[in-house]
């Protein structure tokens, strides 16, 4: 992705080929801190049916993401 102005809330999708942790290819990453090198944002993990999971921080940079659009709820 070239670099954007990114927001808060904002929704990128993880490159599987340039991504560095491969656990996270493709995933959906809500964005918490747009950067100038890309940005800071998480992945949902999933809990059980009584309580939620926690995120997954993670850092991409441009070229290891691609933006999808922007999320309704974003988890603090």
């Amino acid at each position: 992705m070239e670099k954007r102005d990114l927001q808060v809330g904002d929704v990128v999708q993880l490159n599987p080929e340039t991504i560095g942790n491969k656990a996270f290819a493709g995933c959906l990453l809500v964005v918490s801190e747009p950067k100038e090198w890309g940005c800071q944002g998480y992945v949902q993990a999933l809990g059980t049916r009584e309580a939620p999971g926690g995120q997954a921080y993670l850092r991409p940079t441009w070229d290891q993401m691609e933006f999808v659009g922007h999320a309704e709820w974003v988890i603090e």
